[in-house]
């Protein structure tokens, strides 16, 4: 290494790092780093629905245990023999609630959980895909097994 460096020799380096690291944030880092805000707005998507459904679910909650306090009102105004009956049926409409309740959240949660998968799916096909693109750019030539056959250099 010489002392002082010799500076036409620096400069040519220095340039030509600053043209390749141009043409590899265009090339790979930019449609990565947008493949990846992608990916985490599709995640926050996911999220919002899912509370979304949440308080849908917490609403019907809400709605079927007014229905159940107006029937226990009407209930209590009846004779003994009536607000037995009326008690019985309260119970009946309660567990529909409950099976109707779990139906509706196993019903969320299956497609929550679907949607995940075809979510994690799109992105592994994606990551996928761009790896071998960029192996292909990368290399300058179709990979082994990417295209029906390889020909020899």
């Amino acid at each position: 290494m010489h002392i002082p460096p010799n500076w036409g020799t620096f400069g040519t380096l220095i340039v030509s790092f600053l043209v390749f690291w141009f043409i590899f944030s265009r090339i790979f880092f930019r449609p990565f780093l947008d493949l990846m805000s992608k990916r985490e707005q599709r995640f926050k998507n996911l999220g919002e629905r899912t509370e979304q459904l949440i308080r849908q679910v917490q609403a019907a909650d809400l709605e079927r245990e007014q229905r159940i306090f107006a029937v226990r009102r009407e209930a209590g105004a009846k004779r003994e023999a009536e607000r037995r009956q009326a008690e019985a049926e309260v119970s009946k409409v309660l567990e529909a609630a409950k099976a109707d309740a779990r139906a509706t959240l196993e019903s969320a949660h299956t497609r929550i959980e679907e949607e995940l998968r075809n979510a994690e799916r799109q992105l592994d096909e994606m990551g996928h895909s761009l790896a071998a693109e960029l192996a292909q750019r990368v290399l300058g030539r179709p990979l082994n097994g990417s295209q029906g056959g390889h020909a020899s250099s």
